[in-house]
Formats: structure tokens, C-alpha cells, sequence
């Protein structure tokens, strides 16, 4: 993928971590405790180019077994951008992954030659680095992103000095969705670095756009969960404390994503499909 260019450019800023011990991960399918998003546009004209080039570098990785993985997005609302959603479990292991990725380049011809075509297509590209908060959040625990097909993000940028605020805030939301039952689980995510700090990105992963109509549904039923107070203590936060907000939708490309084996047996059917065999050609008669 082109966005471990922008991984290893990301590394370089980070003080020097003592490489950790590498033990079996049996919560891959979980939100990550550290996530790197690699946002990039592409040149005017070059998008189906570039899908191939990706649905080649993610078959590649597979063949190779890569000790990396990444989710391939695509947005589907707001500016036009491909993003990597890449998983670490702490800083430490996002080092240990720029290094095994340059190895990986120094290794396969093939891979060296895709990541510079690749490469060749970006038009801009950026960043951003952000660290799961578990104080805040709606039965996070309970999300399987193995299963997730659409990602529904909200970023809130927060004024200086009012993170708390957002914070309680989001509490205060959760109890809502407690009250109702429902059954749309999010997490929040902090910005370390790429973005203007103090920004928080919520994830809400989907089976199905339609989902998006319970969201749509609850929030009359969240107003009354609250009461007439409640709710208009989180507008209020919202009015004093965010400086912006934008929400998005992003749609999950499994054929150019590098996942791995745990979120293929969750959903093999999505994650690893059968390839359609070519029809064979009709004889012409004689």
C-alpha cells in the first residue's frame, strides 16, 4: 500500500521505542488501542489505475504473508480520499511495522515495484495518528470490525482546554444509548499527531448503510432518555466547547485491504471471496 510511505515518514518523528516482544494478538478484530489513518487523493483521472495497483499490492501481501494490515477505505461523503485504517496495539509495535515493511521492500521486487507505482498516482496525502479512549464510548467492547462493511465517522475539534467538556458530554450520550438498548456501538479516538490538537474522531462501524436510519430514528428517543435538561446541557457543550464537526461516510474495500486471518473467519465470504472463474467461450459451429 502507498501509505506506508507516509507510515515510515511518521515513524521518524517518534522518539526511539525499545522494540517490544511479539506474542499472538487474539483481539484483531477489536478497535485498535493506536490507529494510523493515511488520507490521499489521487491524480485527476488515474482512480481506476489506482484501485488495480492496490487489488495487486493487497494480493501480493497476502501471497507474501506481510506482518502488517490495513483496511481499505474509500469515502462515500465529504472531499474525495482513499484512507488506510492500520491497527496497532501500542507506538511500539507502529515501529516495529515500519520496519518489517521496509524489509518487505527490500525483499520483493514485486512489491517494491507497486509501492513506486503506486506512489506515482498520489496527489496529496496525510497522516494522523490517534489513541483509543476507553473512559468514553458506547459498548466499544463489544465491536467486531471483521464485520464491519461501512464506517460512519464524526470528528469533533475542541477548543483548547474544554477536552473535558467533550468528554462528559459523550458520557452523557452513551447513558442515552444505554437507556434506548441500541445496537449501533461506537469508540472514540483521541489525535495524537497529524491533526489540531484537541480533536476526537468517533467510529461507528455498519453492516449496511441503512443502518444509518436507526441513528436517524433514536434521536428523538435519546432526547427522551435524557430529558428536556440533559439534552440541552449537550447542546450547550456542543455550542461553547467544539470549535467544528463533520461527519462521513466510508465505504470497506476488502480486495484492497491486508487483514488479518481472524477477520477473514469472521466474515470469509467478505474478506477473502471466491474469484469468479471466467465463462468459458462458446464453440462457433463450423
Amino acid at each position: 500500500m502507498n501509505k506506508h510511505f507516509a507510515l515510515l515518514v511518521a515513524l521518524l518523528l517518534l522518539p526511539t521505542i525499545a522494540k517490544p516482544q511479539v506474542h499472538p494478538d487474539t483481539a484483531k478484530t477489536a478497535p485498535p488501542k493506536i490507529l494510523l489513518l493515511v488520507h490521499q487523493t489521487f491524480l485527476p483521472g488515474k482512480t481506476a489505475a489506482r484501485e488495480e495497483l492496490e487489488v495487486a499490492m493487497s494480493q501480493a501481501c497476502n501471497r507474501l504473508s506481510v506482518p502488517l494490515s490495513w483496511i481499505a477505505l474509500d469515502s462515500v461523503t465529504g472531499r474525495k480520499d482513499a484512507v488506510s485504517f492500520d491497527p496497532f496495539d501500542s507506538f511500539a509495535s507502529m515501529e516495529v511495522a515500519g520496519e518489517a515493511w521496509a524489509q518487505v521492500l527490500r525483499d520483493s521486487h514485486q512489491v517494491a515495484r507497486l509501492q513506486e507505482e503506486i506512489n506515482d498516482l498520489v496527489a496529496s496525502e496525510h497522516a494522523v495518528i490517534a489513541t483509543r479512549r476507553d473512559d468514553v464510548g458506547y459498548r466499544a467492547s463489544s465491536i467486531d470490525l471483521s464485520r464491519a462493511r461501512i464506517l460512519r465517522t464524526l470528528e469533533v475539534r475542541v477548543h483548547p482546554g474544554r477536552e473535558k467538556d467533550f468528554v462528559d458530554a459523550f458520557k452523557v450520550l452513551a447513558a442515552a444509548y444505554e437507556k434506548t438498548n441500541s445496537d449501533l456501538p461506537w469508540v472514540v479516538y483521541q489525535v495524537n499527531s497529524g491533526l489540531p490538537s484537541p480533536t476526537f474522531i468517533i467510529f461507528v462501524p455498519m453492516h449496511a448503510l441503512r443502518q444509518n436510519d436507526d441513528l436517524l430514528s433514536r434521536r428523538q428517543a435519546i432526547q427522551a432518555a435524557e430529558g428536556e435538561a440533559g439534552f440541552e446541557q449537550m447542546q450547550q457543550i456542543a455550542r461553547d466547547a467544539y470549535e467544528t464537526t463533520e461527519s462521513n461516510i466510508y465505504a470497506i474495500h476488502p480486495e484492497m485491504s491486508h487483514v488479518p486471518s481472524e477477520f477473514i473467519s469472521g466474515d470469509p465470504d467478505f474478506w477473502s471471496p471466491t474469484p469468479e472463474l471466467p465463462k468459458p467461450r462458446r464453440k462457433k459451429p463450423d
